[in-house]
């Protein structure tokens, strides 16, 4: 028996202990011991929705068992080698060179050449439609294989966040079945195969013998657990589970558990409100509402609720020791605290009386979205809340017939993930209101254009600034998601996002002891 928790489930809790004081003070080290082999290790944390690696949504906490990138984000959201031996960025930021590692093979023995890596960037480039692979890959003028292990790619422009992009642009070889079409065979680089998948159920990938590393891996397979239960905390403590990724409400008994060791994913889970902002209806076409909608939230409050009393509590989308948090910003947040009489006077100068009001709020199926519709209340207006599925509220917030949506998103490889979705072109921009603003997309084509990081990061912020403006939506606060492990689980810990596997961690170097 296993268990599986959902995308939406994973991404959100309720509130629970801290993460201080998780392991013991004060105990000991203990001898090394030399990795033992063999076994199948139980791994439950997001799900599988496709076998086409180019195509994935939410596969992120899989599908990195089987296939790998040029790059990895280390566990500190910095960018290491991993396909790539080495990489170098011209002095324009448009001319990248990769040195592809010698010696690895693709599960069915073949020699990873570059000539593969340049049909994987093709591949994406024209035949995958949407998302942020294929907005990296058009910025190419040219992708070239010089020699058996250089690729060399030309961009049109600057692209600053391409290193930690190509990090999840997964390389397959060119054989793997459905290549032309929908991959339904992947052929991968991993330390494990792609075995058997039963969607929503169970996939079992298989140890791969001739992986790249030497030795690696330990375990002679990895079984992902796919299905959806509301606690896997009870098949960790029986021992059905080694690995599953824990919502905080169900975090107490483990946490009092010496056999269950809890750790953070390093990036985290960002809560918001967000505003219709592509066709805004009265009365929260007047910003002096938005920002009485703002004032009326008790952040902390919320986020103590939502995540527990060590959630981060901030007016931006990344967090302090983020290379791209501004402490100025944090502590200029006018809704730090709650302001129910400035939400009033702002509401009685936009000369609205909110009891004439009813307001479409949509979220997902989670408990803390109904916490900020009882402060909404406060202020009298009427309140239709629909939660929904992930189908729903996509299709839902698409419609743009509502007036709040209050949402969460996850961990990304770089902050470029979060901003292109705030584009007017942007994938997925419902969650945020669908924004079109020219002048922000502006600024964050400055952002992602500019090779220098100092710069990058003060047109970030500049971005920002704009957002926060304008009252397009209000960051809440921020959760890392914990995964939990058991204590016979050796050399894993969880990464920078929800990857079970990067170069230089992850399941390749896991074994289970005795």
């Amino acid at each position: 028996m296993t268990f599986s928790l959902s995308r939406r489930a994973a991404l959100g809790g309720l509130a629970s202990l801290p993460l201080a004081g998780m392991a013991p003070a004060f105990a000991q080290p203990s001898a090394p011991q030399a990795p033992r082999r063999g076994g199948v290790l139980q791994y439950a944390t997001l799900g599988l929705d496709t076998s086409d690696p180019h195509r994935h949504t939410g596969a992120i906490g899989v599908q990195q068992a089987f296939v790998e990138g040029l790059t990895s984000i280390a566990a500190n959201g910095s960018v290491e080698p991993f396909l790539a031996e080495a990489f170098e960025v011209s002095a324009d930021g448009k001319t990248y060179t990769f040195r592809i590692r010698p010696g690895v093979r693709f599960h069915n023995g073949d020699v990873l050449a570059a000539a593969d890596v340049v049909a994987n960037m093709e591949r994406v480039k024209t035949k995958v439609k949407g998302g942020w692979l294929t907005s990296a890959m058009r910025q190419a003028e040219s992708m070239e294989a010089p020699d058996e292990r250089t690729v060399v790619l030309r961009l049109k422009e600057p692209f600053a966040p391409l290193l930690n992009l190509v990090s999840e642009l997964w390389i397959l070889s060119p054989k793997s079945p459905g290549w032309e079409e929908t991959i339904t065979q992947p052929i991968g680089t991993g330390p494990f195969t792609f075995g058997t998948w039963q969607p929503k159920v169970r996939f079992q990938a298989p140890a791969f013998e001739g992986y790249w590393q030497q030795g690696r891996p330990y375990l002679s397979a990895v079984e992902f657990d796919l299905r959806e239960v509301a606690d896997p905390g009870l098949a960790l403590r029986a021992g059905d589970l080694h690995v599953a990724s824990v919502t905080r409400d169900k975090l107490r008994p483990l946490q009092r558990d010496a056999a269950m060791k809890p750790a953070p994913i390093r990036d985290t889970t960002w809560y918001f409100a967000s505003f219709n902002n592509r066709r805004p209806r009265a009365p929260l076409q007047d910003p002096r509402v938005r920002q009485a909608i703002g004032h009326a939230i008790d952040k902390r409050a919320l986020m103590t609720f939502a995540a527990g009393p060590d959630a981060i509590v901030t007016n931006q989308m990344v967090i302090p020791g983020n290379v791209y948090f501004d402490q100025a910003t944090h502590d200029a947040d006018a809704y730090a605290k709650p302001d129910l009489d400035r939400a009033r006077a702002l509401l009685r100068e936009a000369g609205v009386n909110p009891a004439q009001h009813r307001l479409e709020v949509v979220s997902w199926q989670s408990a803390w979205p109904q916490a900020v519709v009882q402060m909404i209340k406060k202020l009298g207006f009427e309140v239709n809340h629909v939660p929904l599925d992930d189908v729903g509220a996509q299709r839902r917030l698409g419609q743009y017939d509502w007036d709040i949506a209050l949402m969460e998103s996850g961990p990304r490889a770089d902050i470029f993930l979060r901003y292109v979705r705030l584009t007017s072109d942007g994938p997925n921009p419902v969650l945020w209101g669908g924004i079109q603003d020219e002048a922000l997309d502006g600024l964050i084509d400055r952002a992602v254009a500019e090779p220098d990081q100092t710069r990058r990061v003060a047109n970030y912020l500049a971005a920002w600034k704009r957002i926060m403006e304008k009252d397009y939506f209000y960051v809440l606060g921020h959760e890392q998601s914990i995964i939990v492990s058991r204590a016979e689980v050796q050399g894993w810990e969880p990464g920078f996002t929800w990857s079970p596997h990067w170069a230089s961690g992850g399941l390749a170097q896991t074994w289970l002891k005795a």
